[in-house]
């Protein structure tokens, strides 16, 4: 596993991935684990994260959508440790679908502020 320790909206939490999985995803999906830990850097209040029922079988697994440099993306990942460590699982650009769910769900929370 490589890992990465960040100090953004994680609040100090480790990132780490597999290797294999991580070539695979930038194959499949041209984007790296590395590039994805950005999700995790911005304010917590600009991501939108789900528990991930359908996939959540052997852990509890989160989906995050949220903005990085080159746009919006979706991640799964899943805590380890009580929450000090966050393994990423997959990483790629949101969908059409996705990115309009959200738009929706970022305007309605400043709406509510």
């Amino acid at each position: 596993m490589n890992g990465l320790r960040l100090w953004g909206s994680m609040g100090g939490a480790m990132l780490t991935w597999d290797f294999l999985k991580n070539q695979s995803n930038i194959r499949k999906h041209s984007l790296s684990f590395d590039e994805a830990s950005e999700l995790f850097k911005i304010p917590a209040h600009l991501v939108l994260e789900d528990y991930d029922f359908k996939h959540s079988v052997t852990e509890d697994r989160i989906i995050s959508i949220g903005p990085i440099r080159r746009g919006l993306i979706y991640v799964v990942s899943a805590e380890q440790d009580e929450g000090d460590t966050i393994r990423l699982i997959s990483a790629r650009f949101a969908t059409a679908e996705e990115r309009k769910r959200y738009e929706k769900s970022i305007l309605r929370w400043n709406d509510e502020r």
